[in-house]
């Protein structure tokens, strides 16, 4: 009898769900074919703590998630509004998820302010890109979930060898 294979969870964008803050999705199409095996599950932090899509662009001002969650910065969008308590909210109800469902891991849309898992934006609106984690990946990896993101697909491949082999080659 084969096992199981492990489900991970995945940002909605990265699967082809328009639940960017732009409306538009980041479709990778390997995570959308796990999705669609059922091997991974899609969630979007931010929509899942309550913001709109289309919404405004945001940054995470004055440090990075794991700072967000201590109280020490906070995540404003583009027209000044403190959206902290959305982003916060996003984290834990996607770390619930993770749990209901057993993942392990997650693969989510690098530089997002919720999903970053090894850079994000400075928090000037310029573009510029610091060392950081995002929330919901700062919370995630707190809890022992292991976060990835889709430049890291191949490492992913061998958390879960039961997932076809699949390879860029094969995209």
């Amino acid at each position: 009898m084969r096992a199981e294979p492990s489900r991970i969870l995945v940002s909605a964008c990265l699967a082809g769900l328009k639940v960017r803050y732009n409306g538009l999705d980041s479709r990778e199409e390997r995570i959308e074919r796990w999705v669609l095996e059922g091997r991974a599950v899609t969630v979007c932090p931010e929509v899942l703590g309550g913001c709109p899509t289309p919404r405004e662009p945001a940054e995470i001002v004055g440090g990075t998630g794991e700072d967000v969650l201590a109280g020490r910065a906070r995540v404003v969008d583009t027209t000044g509004a403190d959206v902290t308590d959305k982003f916060v909210r996003g984290a834990y109800e996607t770390l619930r998820i993770a749990r209901e469902t057993g993942a392990s891991a997650a693969v989510l849309k690098q530089s997002s302010p919720s999903c970053g898992s090894a850079r994000i934006y400075d928090g000037t609106y310029t573009g510029r890109k610091i060392p950081g984690v995002g929330v919901t990946a700062a919370l995630l990896r707190r809890e022992g979930i292991a976060v990835l993101s889709e430049e890291e697909l191949d490492e992913l491949d061998e958390l879960m060898p039961d997932s076809g082999g699949s390879r860029p080659d094969d995209r």
